[in-house]
């Protein structure tokens, strides 16, 4: 799961016009508000069309520490893509790290979301039939060849760019990738382009807004939040299978796959990745969390019934599971306390690449408001269960501080499937649901019970009651929305090609 933006300031008269735009900063503050995403590295490429030079700035780290003012200053250009890391195929190394650029056709820059589940099979292929050899371990190196070739082969000879072109190109990706791509680049002396997997795993949207010299800029990014911010208007979300490419003029261009499947967009944006301020597919984030807590309620109400549990206060894991705890409490007219304080310096523990960085980041980042929790039955609120790392330390976190009986809610369902689509959990062996009961889990947490919602509240939730289709929800039901054939195959290599 990694945040991505792109943003052009089109002129349409571009002979001999001089960007003395910020193009760059506006992609850095993206970039900014979409940190959530990826916290591994963070990079910008830019392109000028005066001296047909791509710029490009990248590296370790959160965004405020890979960018300055001298190096955003360098990145010239009224056209720029960025990208947040968070590392699922790949090792922390620099050549691993995105956007990519690629010499041919025309000159080519692109950052994605996602992850190629049949990656490691088209990579032996390009090399093996193709004579096409990898420089990293990044699935996006394929997409960029794969793309070039397609392009290349279209007609067997350059010529002059053209969006039909393009999308024959484009076509033969969406035919031969299986996973899931959220991706914009940039074209040399072209413009912008974006496009979205047929299935729309991964969430892409885009926006524009009328610049005081009367002509356009439009911003495509992982989350509205990153468009309201800039000032965007929020057009609407790309269609699952949609190409949009936009010209340095401003042209507009879209086309949509024909045989796109039905949408399958990944319930975990709602549940734990995207911002709280976000709207994806039309759906509030907050408003979604909201609805799960409401569900969550019910399923606790029924056992404090029965007087099986007997919480004093409701407590959120932050900053997550806040949202839903506050419905849920609401709902059952129990007392509301934020017992642990989160250390704002610290990472999101769970999209920290490697086990023993994560349990480090859990120490860290939430300390117990001793006088609130001590002597206190917790009805404990957090978003899910994933390996169980981040449950069994605040548990036994709250524990040492005097808490009482503590029942562990959560407004998602076990997760007990693979995600071979961009959340970093390709095996299934690594999932406390996928090997215990609620019962065997609580024991293992140090909880006296554990509390799920079912898979109809998260449809109902995310959909606001409206719908039961439209969701990726393969890691709670095993329904995946393309072939899993090469999903062993990808976890195991994944973790040897991995630094």
């Amino acid at each position: 799961m990694c945040g991505v933006v792109a943003i052009i300031h089109c002129e349409p008269s571009i002979s001999s016009y001089q960007y003395q735009g910020e193009v760059q900063g506006e992609v850095y503050r993206a970039l900014l508000t979409l940190q959530h995403r990826g916290q591994d590295a963070a990079g910008i490429v830019s392109y000028d069309f005066n001296s047909s030079h791509f710029y490009e700035e990248k590296n370790l780290g959160l965004v405020s520490q890979v960018f300055n003012k001298e190096n955003l200053s360098a990145l010239k250009g009224r056209m720029a893509i960025g990208h947040n890391r968070y590392a699922t195929v790949g090792s922390d190394g620099r050549r691993d790290l995105q956007p990519m650029i690629s010499s041919y056709p025309f000159g080519v820059a692109m950052a994605h979301n996602g992850n190629i589940v049949n990656y490691f099979k088209l990579k032996e292929l390009l090399k093996n039939n193709h004579h096409i050899q990898m420089l990293s371990h990044n699935d996006l190196e394929l997409i960029l060849s794969l793309w070039g070739k397609a392009y290349l082969n279209s007609e067997k000879k350059i010529g002059p760019f053209t969006f039909a072109r393009c999308t024959q190109a484009l076509q033969y990706l969406f035919e031969t990738l299986v996973g899931a791509y959220s991706t914009v680049g940039i074209i040399a002396d072209q413009g912008v382009i974006a496009f979205r997997d047929p299935s729309g795993i991964k969430p892409l949207c885009f926006g524009k807004k009328l610049k005081e010299d009367g002509s356009f800029a439009y911003c495509f990014a992982s989350e509205e939040v990153a468009l309201n911010f800039l000032d965007y208007k929020f057009e609407r979300d790309l269609l699952p299978g949609e190409i949009i490419f936009v010209s340095l003029k401003g042209e507009f261009h879209s086309w949509v796959y024909p045989k796109a499947p039905v949408k399958s967009s990944c319930m975990f944006e709602w549940v734990y990745f995207a911002a709280a301020e976000s709207s994806l597919e039309g759906r509030s984030v907050y408003g979604a969390r909201l609805a799960l807590g409401e569900k969550l309620a019910i399923k606790v109400a029924a056992l404090i019934a029965l007087s099986k549990i007997s919480p004093d206060i409701v407590v959120p894991v932050p900053d997550t599971g806040r949202t839903a705890a506050i419905a849920l409490a609401e709902k059952l007219r129990l007392p509301y306390r934020e017992g642990l304080m989160k250390n704002r310096y610290v990472q999101r523990s769970f999209i920290l690449a490697e086990q023993n960085k994560r349990e480090k980041a859990v120490e860290l980042k939430l300390t117990p408001i001793k006088k609130e929790i001590e002597g206190k039955n917790i009805l404990l609120v957090d978003d899910s269960i994933v390996r169980g790392t981040t449950s069994k330390k605040i548990i036994s976190l709250l524990k040492k501080n005097g808490a009482g009986r503590i029942t562990l809610a959560l407004s998602c369902p076990p997760i007990k499937n693979a995600c071979y689509y961009g959340i970093d959990f390709p095996n299934s062996s690594d999932l406390a649901a996928n090997k215990m009961n609620a019962l065997e889990l609580a024991e293992f947490l140090g909880a006296d019970s554990v509390v799920f919602i079912d898979q109809d509240d998260l449809y109902q939730s995310i959909y606001n009651n409206k719908n039961k289709s439209g969701l990726c929800t393969a890691c709670v039901s095993g329904n995946y929305p393309t072939s899993i054939e090469c999903g062993e195959d990808f976890a195991l290599l994944r973790e040897n090609h991995r630094g």
